[in-house]
């Protein structure tokens, strides 16, 4: 394992600037992942880093050694692409060898690494088919397998699950999770899939037109996100956002919301009166009522999912709300519905978009 430094990192194609100065250290060992909508340039730097992308500007090591120009089979990573770049003619044996016999390697390092490949991805029954023959599961573990047969200093993944269906997604986080655990390989791992990020992750690097917004552990950006683009994109359904007005008293941040004023602690936070962003996430809000304030709603739509029952409201002033509520509630469009709410899970943001204050329930 290895660790990965970028420093002022720039790409630009032509007068497009995608990458506008990244600096980011993913420690030996890591399980980092690339998370942000689609352009925002997580797999253009991840490609970057394999070297399959050349840096305009700024500075890349890898395993403290200047990365920055080498090539990239002489940088130590492995790469698995969201295709799955399997030679239709070869067996998967073959297709696991193929980059060591490639290099030079002898057969019987090849077929050693391969078979212990083979045992810790769960296809030594499978050795002896063609991808043809394979699940598209089975198809990217090859992948996968392809990769660890090079011993590297660091995995890249590059949306790997996203060609699989919802089950087989769940099944290969898993899947991932474990040989990350198994192999104590540092992995950057780039998806737009923030519960796959928040699932597998040790590190989150949240970016957004080729900026990094945040990075931090999944629990993190999920309590203390730096800013309306961190506490949209992160949770599912996203968190609520309301504009309100607010006044300070006695240490608190009076938020106006529509039926109903909250007194929200600022912890030693300066917090400025005036129009602001109020920012609740859809579980945090009590169906049943309970809470330190409450308000009346209309139910929209409701969506029953048996764990749990996702309700659209509407508010006196017609803005809206997601609620996150039990199984069990069964409340229906068209009907009123009480809603708590407690003052410690509330955030506030600024007119830049900035935090300024973030909920936190364990206070």
């Amino acid at each position: 394992m290895a660790d990965v430094s970028l420093r002022d990192v720039k790409k630009q194609f032509g007068a497009l600037s995608v990458i506008k100065g990244v600096d980011l250290d993913v420690r030996g060992g890591e399980f980092c992942v690339f998370v942000g909508p689609s352009g925002c340039g997580k797999s253009t730097l991840l490609r970057m880093i394999a070297g399959l992308e050349e840096i305009t500007s700024g500075a890349l090591s890898i395993g403290g050694k200047d990365m920055t120009s080498i090539g990239p089979s002489e940088r130590g990573v492995a790469m698995v692409f969201q295709s799955y770049a399997l030679y239709p003619h070869m067996t998967v044996e073959e297709n696991i060898g193929f980059g060591l016999k490639m290099t030079g390697h002898p057969k019987a390092l090849i077929a050693e690494r391969t078979a212990a490949a083979a045992r810790m991805l769960q296809l030594e029954p499978l050795l002896q088919r063609k991808p043809g023959q394979l699940s598209g599961g089975q198809r990217q573990r090859v992948a996968i397998g392809r990769a660890i047969v090079r011993n590297p200093d660091v995995f890249l993944f590059d949306e790997p699950l996203s060609n699989l269906d919802a089950a087989l997604r769940v099944q290969m986080r898993t899947e991932l999770s474990k040989l990350h655990q198994d192999l104590k390989a540092t992995m950057i791992y780039v998806t737009h899939d923030q519960v796959e990020a928040m699932t597998m992750a040790d590190k989150i690097v949240v970016l957004s037109a080729g900026r990094i917004e945040q990075v931090g552990s999944p629990l993190e950006l999920y309590h203390r996100p730096n800013n309306l683009f961190v506490a949209g994109f992160i949770g599912s359904p996203k968190m609520n956002f309301l504009k309100v007005r607010v006044s300070v008293q006695d240490g608190s941040a009076i938020a106006h919301l529509p039926g109903a004023d909250i007194a929200i602690p600022t912890h030693g936070a300066t917090v400025a009166a005036g129009e602001m962003t109020f920012g609740i996430r859809p579980e945090h809000i009590d169906a049943t009522g309970k809470g330190d304030i409450v308000i009346e709603a209309t139910v929209k739509l409701a969506e029953y999912l048996g764990s749990e029952t996702l309700f659209f409201v509407t508010l006196a002033d017609g803005s809206e709300l997601a609620v996150k509520a039990d199984g069990l509630a069964s409340e229906k469009p068209g009907q009123t519905i009480r809603l708590g709410i407690h003052a410690k899970a509330c955030h506030l943001f600024d007119k830049d978009g900035k935090a300024v204050i973030n909920g936190d329930l364990t206070r």
